[in-house]
Order: C-alpha cells, then sequence, then structure tokens
C-alpha cells in the first residue's frame, strides 16, 4: 500500500476534531467545557455535529476526551467495554449510582478497563486541559450510552432532550423531538439495581494497570494489557498491547487491524520502502495482511499501546 493511502488512516493529534454538544450534559454546568473526539468509527456521541475522522469498521471503536480542569463526564454506562488511558493530565473516575461507590486517580499512560454494568463518570483533577484516549467494544459501541436518570432530569433544565433512538435535540435552538420519537426513558429503580456497585479494591486491583508496571513487564517484550491472558483478564473484542523502547522488536502482520497510540516519545513505521513518525496522541490504523516495522525513532523513553480486533464478540465484561 502507498504512504498517501496510509495517510489516510492517520490521524494526527494537532488535526483532531471536537465535538462540544456530544452528549446530555453538555449544557450541564461543571460538563459544558468537555470536548469529544471519535476517531475510528461512529462511537457513541448523540449529536448530528459530531465528527468522524476514520469510519472504516474495526469490531471497535477509538475515541477520545478531552477536558479542562474540573470539568467532569457525567455519570453512565456502557453495554460494552470502555477502555481509557490517560495520554495527558490527572483524571479521577468514580462510580456507583451516585458516584461515591469508589474511585481511583490515573496519571498519564495508566490505563483502565472499567467493567459493564457500573455507573461511572471522571473528571480532570489536574492543573490543565487533559486528554483521555478510548476504546469502546463493538462496532455500534453496544448502541449508545445509558445515563443515570438525574443526568437526564438536570439536563431538561438546561434544555437538552434525548431522543429514544439516542440523539440530541436542543430545545433553547427551537428544537424538538421528531415525529414518531419519545423522550429517553429513564431508568426505574428496579432496574436501576441490576447496576453492580464495585469496592475501590476491586477496581485496583483487576482493571487498572500503572504506566511504571507496564513498563516493567514489556522489557524485551511486548506486554499484554487487556486479553485473555493479559494483566487486566476480559476478553472485549479487542486485545490491547503496550510496547516501550525497551521491548523486543517484532516484523508485525496480523490477520486483522493493528491501531497504534504512543503515548510517549515518537515511533517510526516503515513498510515497502516507506516511512511514517508518530507522535504522542496521534492514531493511526494499519491494514491487516501488510507486514511493517515499528521502533522509537529517538533516544529516551517511549512508550505505545498497540489495540487489534479479536473473534471474541463484544459484550459484557468477561468473568473469569
Amino acid at each position: 500500500m502507498e504512504l498517501s493511502e496510509i495517510k489516510k488512516r492517520l490521524v494526527r493529534y494537532g488535526e483532531l476534531k471536537p465535538c462540544k454538544t456530544a452528549f446530555i450534559d453538555a449544557h450541564t454546568p461543571g460538563s459544558n467545557q468537555k470536548e469529544n473526539f471519535t476517531i475510528i468509527g461512529s462511537g457513541v456521541s448523540e449529536s448530528a455535529d459530531q465528527h468522524v475522522h476514520i469510519n472504516i469498521p474495526h469490531g471497535f471503536n477509538i475515541g477520545a476526551a478531552g477536558q479542562p480542569p474540573k470539568c467532569r463526564n457525567s455519570l453512565h454506562s456502557h453495554r460494552t467495554a470502555e477502555v481509557f488511558f490517560v495520554l495527558s493530565g490527572r483524571w479521577r473516575f468514580f462510580w456507583g449510582r451516585w458516584g461515591t461507590a469508589g474511585e481511583v486517580v490515573l496519571e498519564k499512560g495508566d490505563i483502565i478497563n472499567i467493567p459493564t454494568g457500573i455507573f461511572r463518570g471522571f473528571e480532570n483533577v489536574g492543573v490543565d486541559y487533559g486528554m483521555i484516549m478510548a476504546v469502546l467494544g463493538g462496532d455500534d459501541a453496544g448502541g449508545g450510552v445509558i445515563w443515570a436518570p438525574q443526568v437526564i432530569e438536570e439536563a431538561k433544565e438546561h434544555g437538552l432532550i434525548l431522543s429514544n433512538k439516542g440523539k440530541l435535540y436542543d430545545t433553547k435552538k427551537g428544537e424538538n423531538l421528531p415525529s414518531g420519537s419519545a423522550p429517553m426513558p429513564v431508568l426505574t429503580e428496579e432496574e436501576i439495581k441490576m447496576f453492580d456497585e464495585p469496592k475501590t479494591s476491586i477496581i485496583i486491583n483487576n482493571h487498572v494497570a500503572r504506566y511504571l508496571d507496564l513498563r516493567s513487564l514489556s522489557y524485551n517484550r511486548t506486554a499484554q494489557v487487556i486479553g485473555e491472558n493479559g494483566k487486566l483478564r476480559d476478553k472485549p473484542g479487542f486485545e490491547v498491547d503496550f510496547i516501550t523502547e525497551k521491548s523486543k522488536k517484532e516484523i508485525c502482520l496480523y490477520k486483522k487491524p493493528a491501531v497504534y497510540m504512543p503515548v510517549k516519545g515518537s515511533w517510526k513505521i516503515t513498510w515497502n520502502e516507506n516511512t511514517l513518525i508518530l507522535n504522542s496522541g496521534d492514531t493511526i490504523t494499519f491494514p491487516e495482511s501488510l507486514e511493517h516495522n515499528l521502533e522509537s525513532s529517538m533516544t529516551g523513553e517511549a512508550a505505545l499501546y498497540r489495540i487489534i480486533a479479536t473473534n471474541d464478540p463484544a459484550g459484557p465484561t468477561w468473568r473469569q
């Protein structure tokens, strides 16, 4: 494949196009400054304004959230995997019906695989604008977001209504639900009881991997982060690997597209007689069955995450 074709599968950090009205809490104070990015796949945005950078089915979606300090993403749940790694900033993840069941703070390079069936939210607790990169299971990402009831109720006070088809309408702009649509139903108390509230120790021990620990695991080899035999054991329909400048060099050839997402340093990817340099925050999806090489391109610390689909169906978190 020619360089020009591969470049169509590359999204530079500086070229990311944000959507500031992606979700129902876009006008809610405390959440109204967040930006949503859809990099690969349609994602779970509820807004017609969302830009999709690469619309190639992978079996999963790649996205990102950018937020200034003290900005939060409201409590919600997913039917398939939701994985985040911190690109920049300092982030607090919290969960439970009211967001008080537990919390964990992640730093640059840390990764979390939030289990399905729990309400979760996150906020930037750093001092600068921060970015977290996301992997969502399934081509349709589980059919959208499940919001905690209070999020939907509060959004109404600020003019936003979500239809039962997952589309957002702003009544302050004169928008109304179209014929044939109804408001998204609020979960009943019986339905809410089905959502788990795991202890903090369970999330930290089974669903969080720290950057420094992964660097140690990746010495002279690739470290599997998420997978049946990964540090975070799960079968969400994709695997996540961690590679550093200290990892063993290998020839890369896969039966499914490989997505590379650098978190630190610069990386060189070569195929045939072509070369591309990837930097922190860039995302590239390399085609299946195209042999290539990957290596850090500069002296110093470098790390990236690699995501490849598996044949496992996207769905609830795997319980070993």
